[in-house]
């Protein structure tokens, strides 16, 4: 049975998933190009995303890259990916480092060592994947649409 749209109805386009990969041989990773990949991948979401979520999203991504371009001695990889409904953004970095992401309490006198408290603050989720070789790091990013 067909169900009529009131003129006041409004339906949503289903968005086909969108995806970003990229590995680095070594653990110099491209931070800057990583929220390079970030804000090209939003841009293409309709309705567009808040400009403080894609901020979000490229914070996310500089901590994550740049801790695995950090602490890890090998290659790393990134995955970016929205899925259909475009409300959320899955940031996965992978690493060669078997050493846990710590999360080390709030100092303000102490320069740096703050990323993964950010990471947790604006997102939803935060999970640690253990490989045969390293980790994966997934943090997804709730997005929320442009006003107007």
């Amino acid at each position: 049975m067909d169900i009529p749209l009131g003129r006041h109805a409004t339906t949503r386009t289903r968005h086909a998933p969108l995806r970003y990969d990229r590995a680095w041989d070594t653990g110099m990773s491209g931070i800057g190009e990583a929220r390079d990949a970030v804000a090209a991948l939003l841009s293409r979401l309709r309705p567009a995303p808040a400009r403080c979520s894609v901020q979000d999203a490229q914070l996310v991504v500089s901590e994550l890259v740049g801790n695995a371009a950090k602490h890890a001695p090998g290659p790393c990889a990134l995955r970016l990916e929205l899925p259909p409904d475009g409300t959320a953004l899955r940031v996965s970095v992978t690493d060669t480092s078997t050493e846990p992401p710590l999360r080390q309490p709030p100092d303000p006198c102490r320069i740096g060592g703050h990323g993964l408290i950010l990471v947790a603050m604006v997102s939803r989720d935060l999970e640690v994947t253990w490989l045969p070789h390293g980790k994966r790091i997934t943090a997804t990013v709730p997005l929320t649409a442009a006003a107007g």
